[in-house]
This record gives C-alpha cells, structure tokens and sequence, in this order.
C-alpha cells in the first residue's frame, strides 16, 4: 500500500519503533531511521521517483519499505525496508523485496546495510544481491556496506 502525505506520521512512528534497536546498539544519531524528522519522513512519502509503501499482511501493517526509482535506467534503491519488531521472522521483508521488484522491475537495484547485523547481510545475499567491495566506516562498532543486484 503506497503512503500518501497523510500518512508521514505513522510512518515516522513505524520507523522509531522498527529501528529502536539498532539506533540503542549503534547511537548513530545522525543516520538511523529512527531519528529522521516528520519532514524528512514527508518528503521520502512526496517526492517524485520516491516510493515509500506499507507492507501489509493479514490486513495490519507489519513494516515499511521505500524504493527510489526516478525511471532514467539508474539503479533503483531500496531505502529503508523495516519489519516491526513482533512481525520479524515471517518472510515479509522477502516478500516485499520481491514485490518492490514486480512493481518497479527486476535490474539494477541497490541497497546498502550495517555490516555487523548479520541477518539484514544474509537476506539481502539470500534475494539476490552482492557487496560490491565498498565498505563506508561510520565508527568503530559500525561499517555501511552496499550490495547491488542485477
């Protein structure tokens, strides 16, 4: 279900909550999700090649996932993609990388993650993409990767 303007500050509330762990393992204030602004969060909703959808299942919303794709051939990304807490373990964030994928085609996708959280690295590898060898340190406990697919 794509989000609409009206929807900005579910979306916000979702965030925080998804990405409360990582920000309370990492404290990286300045980057995580879940600290990101109301207008930030309003902007990714409203801007155009800018994607921001619901993942639903069973009729209640179990995560968010966004994908840029300003349809000139450049990669598309996926920026966040976050399951709730009590939702995680289910398959949904395959199920919506699949989706986003129907919607928006199969190629030239990125993404990047936290190299320490194992589990965002394996689903990311198990659906298909690859590092691509850049590794951006944030702080001594905390290194982004990028991975591509197709």
């Amino acid at each position: 279900l794509r989000a609409e303007e009206k929807d900005a500050e579910a979306a916000q509330t979702m965030q925080q909550e998804a990405f409360a762990k990582l920000l309370e393992t990492y404290q990286d204030y300045d980057m995580s999700p879940a600290t990101e602004s109301l207008e930030k969060i309003l902007w990714k909703i409203t801007h155009p090649g800018s994607y921001y959808y619901f993942i639903l299942a069973g009729g209640q919303t179990v995560g968010g996932i966004r994908v840029v794709d300003v349809g000139d051939g450049s990669r598309k990304r996926i920026s966040p993609l976050y399951i709730m807490p009590d939702c995680r373990g289910k398959g949904y964030a395959q199920a919506a990388m699949v989706e986003a994928e129907r919607i928006h085609g199969p190629n030239h996708w990125q993404l990047d993650t936290i190299l320490q959280e194992a589990g965002n690295c394996y689903l990311y590898e198990k659906m298909g993409y690859r590092q691509t060898g850049r590794l951006t340190p944030v702080q001594e406990n905390m290194t982004i990767v990028d991975y591509e697919k197709g």
